[in-house]
């Protein structure tokens, strides 16, 4: 039965203050709860539809966690999706741990990208291109907000992550870091790129000034027509696929 005290729990994990202090989040959606229950993320409560429990009874069962039995409406009370006819997990948050780049990775910095939907997105990106660590500033939007974890689709249970002073870790990793500049070099224009940092700024600034003398190489992404600028997340993207094409000959 799903208690008074629950649901009150589960909507105080919308703000970030509440996550932060319990050290949880939430996850919806059928896709998003059987990508975190495949994950290495430690799930501490179920709430499923019958239908969800139907289709996935091994892996509920296997899951070892408090899973309690709710409707479609229950579900759309406690989460943020208008419509959800298959389940919710609470999740345990990972420890903010910095980690070392390989010599030969390709790392995704973000300087204060503020838009959750747009950080989701990214995510979701980084994934599909097979970039597997992120580090973000810490003003970037928080990786736990339920408006992130539903943009990534899932990738976020792929990736590893921090939150940490850019500047310093870009002068311990010693890393070309590639920014992202409108008036840097073409990133058509680039031939023989080397692993290191690809570096997105914040949506309305850019790049901070701060992290800006770590840059090594300034790169842009040429325009044909009249608009001002990209969206990071398709800036993202595009800067994403040209090097990974790059770095893959």
């Amino acid at each position: 039965m799903l208690s008074k005290n629950t649901v009150k729990f589960i909507k105080s994990l919308h703000q970030k203050k509440y996550r932060v202090e319990s050290g949880k989040f939430f996850v919806e959606g059928e896709k998003s709860v059987v990508e975190v229950l495949q994950s290495d993320f430690k799930v501490d409560l179920l709430l499923v539809t019958q239908e969800f429990t139907s289709k996935y009874a091994q892996l509920v069962d296997g899951a070892g966690v408090e899973v309690l039995q709710v409707t479609p409406n229950q579900l759309e009370q406690v989460g943020q999706y208008q419509s959800n006819d298959a389940a919710l997990a609470v999740v345990h948050m990972k420890p903010n741990q910095a980690f070392v780049p390989g010599k030969e990775e390709l790392i995704l910095a973000l300087d204060e990208v503020r838009d959750p939907g747009n950080l989701g997105t990214i995510i979701r990106i980084a994934d599909w291109y097979g970039i597997q660590k992120l580090i973000f500033s810490p003003h970037t939007a928080d990786f736990y907000n339920p408006k992130v974890i539903q943009a990534s689709m899932g990738s976020f249970t792929r990736v590893q992550f921090y939150y940490g002073e850019l500047a310093e870790a870009f002068q311990n990793w010693k890393m070309p870091v590639y920014g992202a500049f409108l008036e840097g070099t073409s990133i058509h224009q680039l031939t023989d790129p080397k692993p290191g940092v690809l570096l997105l700024g914040n949506e309305s600034q850019g790049i901070s000034k701060e992290v800006e003398k770590w840059v090594t190489n300034k790169v842009t992404i040429p325009s044909f027509g009249g608009a001002e600028s990209l969206n990071v997340a398709i800036a993202t993207a595009i800067f994403c696929d040209n090097f990974k094409r790059l770095l893959s000959k």
